[in-house]
């Protein structure tokens, strides 16, 4: 019986097609066609550089998943070093063949490289699998990203404004400024009873 192997290798731009599949939940939602040319833009971004990869793996010859490896911080604040595992994905006639755990341990082998004590990643907060298979790689929760509309937040920010506020963060500085006034005025209070109590 022969035995399938699982094999890496560095994404191209032909892979973008089939990458647009792999990261059809995850892409921008627009059509098929720009999906791919935004993938082409990101291979061909990506390629060059030393602290980046897409990496493909492919079962029995054809595509079975991809990942985005990239070399960062945790955070723009915390400048900790960290391998950011993107997006590791794997395509459903593929599942439970060692595919997904052959993209992770090449996001290992990408931080060893680089001497990065640290990777990080995250899967969608509705996909149970995915969660549960990042949890027993040992990758605990560390932040939620959580994301929506602009105007539905700024609809939001005016709903729970106080009442008479101003829009655009003035209704703060409007606030500050009645407080300013009302310890000017309890200060001048105060003098006037020291003044008055001394006389």
């Amino acid at each position: 019986m022969k035995r399938t192997q699982v094999s890496l290798r560095v994404a191209s731009p032909e892979d973008a097609p089939v990458l647009a599949e792999v990261w059809s939940e995850i892409v921008r939602r627009a059509d098929r066609e720009q999906q791919i040319a935004d993938l082409e833009a990101i291979i061909a971004r990506v390629t060059p550089l030393d602290d980046e990869r897409i990496v493909v793996a492919e079962y029995d010859g054809q595509v079975a998943g991809a990942v985005h490896l990239r070399a960062s911080t945790l955070t723009p604040l915390n400048l900790e070093p960290v391998v950011q595992a993107i997006s590791p994905h794997v395509l459903p006639q593929f599942r439970r063949r060692g595919v997904g755990r052959t993209l992770m341990e090449a996001a290992v082998a990408f931080a060893e490289e680089r001497g990065i004590a640290h990777i990080a990643t995250a899967a969608v907060s509705g996909s149970r699998d995915a969660n549960r298979f990042m949890a027993r790689l040992a990758l605990g929760p560390f932040a939620v990203l959580r994301l929506a509309p602009t105007a539905m937040v700024q609809a939001k920010l005016d709903a729970q404004a106080p009442a008479g506020g101003l829009a655009n963060g003035r209704s703060g500085t409007r606030q500050l400024t009645h407080v300013l006034a009302a310890r000017r005025s309890t200060r001048r209070a105060q003098r006037r009873r020291i003044s008055d109590l001394s006389s």
